[in-house]
């Protein structure tokens, strides 16, 4: 039974900034966890890879690109030890991107309420977490997200990107 997840890719330089950061901080899990916008959890599945990814498919033809502003930081402590780099744009169109994502054969239930975010620090002490809050506020990048990808859990390298779903829809 493959464990999956899909997500939007921050793109580079971005990403390896980011991960380099999180690793540098004590977060030894970003190792194996590309710089990302959660869209679907990691998530134990029974179909074929092959089903998912026509229905992620699917997905893509109805959702088009958009634009994605970083900025800040932020934290869901004390319910969970994240910090986090803050969406101030794009969160209503990832919201949609993820409505329609995980529905069919990826329709799951979420242990907390979607609020899309860039993980950089997570089941660390206190003081990293505090850290990792205080030396990103100033973080910012914008890029158009164009694609997403579906990636698979690997038990020795992590997670890696299997499928990319280029945004179909015409924007307005």
């Amino acid at each position: 039974m493959p464990t999956i997840g899909v997500a939007v890719a921050i793109p580079e330089p971005w990403a390896t900034q980011l991960q380099d950061y999180r690793t540098a901080v004590g977060d030894t899990m970003a190792l194996t966890i590309p710089t990302h916008i959660t869209l679907v959890p990691p998530t134990d599945v029974d179909d074929d890879l092959g089903v998912i990814e026509k229905h992620l498919e699917a997905a893509a033809d109805r959702v088009g690109p958009f634009e994605v502003h970083l900025r800040g930081t932020g934290t869901f402590r004390p319910v969970s030890p994240v910090v986090f780099v803050s969406l101030v744009e794009g969160i209503s169109q990832c919201e949609q991107l993820a409505d329609v994502v995980r529905r069919g054969p990826l329709d799951v239930p979420l242990d907390f309420p979607y609020h899309p975010h860039v993980t950089v620090a997570h089941h660390l002490t206190d003081d990293r977490l505090d850290q990792a809050f205080t030396e990103l506020a100033d973080f910012e990048c914008r890029f158009t997200v164009a694609n997403f990808h579906l990636y698979v859990h690997d038990a020795d390298l992590g997670w890696r990107a299997s499928c990319d779903f280029a945004l179909q829809a015409a924007t307005t």
